[in-house]
């Protein structure tokens, strides 16, 4: 029998004197269960063991002063960053500016991984190790998309190093430990457990762990560590009030990172896939509408010119497998295009009409198409009048209307002149000034193919339609209900 904790020895003795008392058969499973996934007597050794790996990491730049030329509180001081909004740059001479972070080795010639939001804009870069060494660094190159950086450090002798771990296998209760250099006070340890998994912020390729480890400024760049050792996510950002730890932080993930740090150590930047679809998730009222068995896959809102167009992929397409994985919604999409190889051939499942279709898409190199800045195709308009329907009020486009909408002469659809607050509509988002291109999956142009629309998905027992709404150029799909 394996030996349990003082815990749990007391906590048996007391259940078996009361189980002998009242006469009950006593099972040991779950306290044996509770011991497996109890925490640890201690994070010392496992400390011990990773601390040479991770480092403190000193930037600085060249800006402009505030206005007496005096800093308001030493340069270096923890609270640097918050007095600098206080600071009225421009007006004096130029001082160099310090801020700092947190990193880790990750081969034993010296590649360290850190946040790009650490090393942003620095025209120089210290490495400080565990044992007090500092080393110059340069700057391999960086993904602000995920604010990951790579540099480099030239040492005399092997360094010691630390590998990532798989950040798939990690369940929400799971034992972490973070390292850093927070609020300037030099290496330090803090323990918890994973809070949650897949948080998404604001980023394409978000997948972040979250975490009750106490994260705080200049822990950023820092490891999240498994309890072997490994490199499960990057400590990069926390939610607070005031700046401080209170428990919520968040680490990209390490199967995240490890991707992005491929492609930087062998070409500098990141060469992410491209589909070249405009995408959003299916919800429960959209698949009602379309008719689709489960709110799952990533419905495509648009399609300009680009290699989903030329494989033909169209708008109101829902993408439900992608490279023979099944698609979960529009984020899982995006993360698994970014990771397929540029210039092959990827099948790709779509529903279509009720019916599946495998589509063999070749990937661009999304990189190169941000930089062309493709422009986005827009649909078409005629008629007169106006149309009160689903607690709006529409009318087809005219010159008028395309003048104060800023929109193209090429442009078509019903403009929405007004939302009643309290519709299904304005819940939905739909806003006066929206254009509306399609309803129930068809162009729309005229007030009679709204209504039409409308009808159409009445007569099928629908309780909503599916409108396409543009707003600024930007489409997307909303379930309006028609009840």
């Amino acid at each position: 029998m394996p030996d349990l904790t003082p815990t749990i020895r007391t906590a048996l003795r007391s259940s078996t004197l009361l189980a002998l008392v009242l006469g009950f058969g006593l099972s040991l499973a779950p306290a044996l269960d509770a011991q497996a996934f109890g925490a640890p007597e201690s994070f010392a050794d496992l400390a011990e063991q990773i601390s040479p790996s991770v480092v403190n990491i000193t930037t600085s730049a060249l800006v402009a002063g505030p206005a007496d030329g005096m800093p308001l509180v030493p340069e270096g001081s923890p609270f640097e960053d918050f007095f600098q909004d206080f600071n009225t740059p421009g007006e004096g001479p130029p001082r160099r500016s310090e801020a700092l972070g947190s990193g880790f080795v990750i081969s034993e010639d010296g590649y360290i991984v850190t946040n790009n939001h650490v090393i942003d804009g620095a025209d120089e870069i210290l490495i400080e190790f565990f044992s007090g060494v500092k080393l110059p660094a340069t700057l391999i190159g960086t993904d602000p998309k995920t604010d990951i950086a790579l540099l480099k450090v030239e040492a005399s002798t092997p360094l010691p190093f630390v590998v990532f771990g798989d950040s798939d296998l990690m369940r929400v209760g799971d034992w972490v430990m973070a390292m850093g250099n927070p609020l300037g006070q030099g290496f330090s340890v803090s323990a918890g457990i994973v809070s949650a998994r897949g948080r998404v912020q604001k980023g394409p390729y978000d997948d972040f762990l979250q975490t009750d480890a106490a994260i705080n400024q200049g822990n950023s760049g820092g490891p999240l560590f498994n309890m072997d050792g490994q490199v499960i996510g990057v400590n990069t950002s926390i939610l607070s009030p005031d700046g401080g730890s209170i428990g919520i932080g968040f680490s990209m993930a390490s199967n995240v990172v490890s991707k992005v740090i491929d492609q930087l150590k062998e070409f500098g930047e990141t060469r992410r896939g491209w589909l070249g679809v405009q995408i959003q998730d299916v919800t429960p009222d959209m698949a009602e509408a379309m008719g689709l068995p489960e709110a799952a896959g990533a419905l495509v809102s648009n399609v300009p010119d680009g290699p989903a167009k030329e494989a033909g992929i169209l708008r109101g397409d829902v993408i439900t497998r992608f490279d023979d994985q099944p698609v979960s919604d529009a984020n899982d999409l995006t993360r698994r295009v970014a990771d397929a190889p540029i210039g092959e051939a990827v099948p790709v499942l779509v529903l279509r009409e009720g019916k599946t279709e495998t589509l063999q898409v070749t990937l661009g190199r999304r990189e190169e198409a941000e930089a062309a800045s493709i422009p986005v195709s827009a649909p078409a308009v005629d008629g007169p009048a106006e149309l009160e329907t689903l607690g709006m009020t529409l009318a087809p486009l005219d010159d008028e209307l395309r003048g104060r909408l800023g929109l193209q002469a090429s442009d078509e659809g019903l403009v929405v002149l007004n939302v009643d607050p309290a519709s299904d509509a304005f819940t939905k988002g739909v806003r006066e000034g929206d254009l509306i291109t399609e309803a129930g999956q068809q162009r729309v142009s005229r007030l009679a193919d709204f209504d039409a629309r409308v009808e159409e998905a009445r007569a099928a027992g629908r309780l909503s339609v599916l409108l396409l709404v543009r707003r600024g150029g930007d489409p997307r799909f909303v379930a309006v209900s028609i009840g």
